[in-house]
């Protein structure tokens, strides 16, 4: 299935000169939704994951369903002050300053296999933040899955050492 053509570009969002990748159409369409979905659980499968994580708020749109076909469960990582519980948090850099990412401490087991999913791969700096916060809990990371990599932004270059899965590229 062709996917690309469920991406809507919107230039100038959300500034002047970005072309923004909206999955919502994608979203929008059950057979596309259900085909990336799908494509992310197939590979989830092989690598034998036993934990979904994702950074709010489209990691959670690509991951939950992911760990529902599954069976295992997803966990959060959400900006600082969003999480109810005892976390853990990483603080990583912005174009423009810096941000705080937490997960609850008792998100991930020792050992656990983890899957970290979003809708993007940009430039990088999230996701490596997240991969932080699961191996400061004990997980490993055997992947990481996305419906969309800009490779222009070389996010791969943050967080090289691991495997990457990708539906698309732009």
């Amino acid at each position: 299935m062709d996917l690309k053509k469920y991406i809507a570009d919107v230039p100038d969002f959300p500034e002047k000169g970005i072309i923004f990748r909206d999955i919502s159409p994608l979203m929008a369409d059950g057979d596309a939704y259900r085909y990336a979905t799908n494509q992310i659980t197939q590979y989830a499968k092989d690598k034998g994951v036993e934990m979904i994580v994702g950074p709010e708020a489209r990691g959670f749109i690509v991951g939950c369903p992911v760990a529902y076909e599954l069976g295992i469960g997803f966990a959060p990582v959400r900006k600082k002050g969003k999480l109810p519980r005892e976390t853990i948090e990483v603080s990583y850099g912005l174009e423009y300053g810096s941000d705080i990412l937490q997960v609850h401490k008792d998100a991930i087991k020792p050992g656990q296999k983890v899957l970290v999913c979003d809708d993007l791969l940009a430039t990088g700096g999230t996701i490596a933040a997240t991969i932080e916060l699961i191996e400061k809990l004990g997980g490993v990371v055997v992947g990481t899955a996305f419906f969309i990599e800009l490779t222009d932004l070389n996010g791969r270059d943050k967080i090289k050492g691991y495997d990457i899965f990708n539906l698309m590229e732009y």
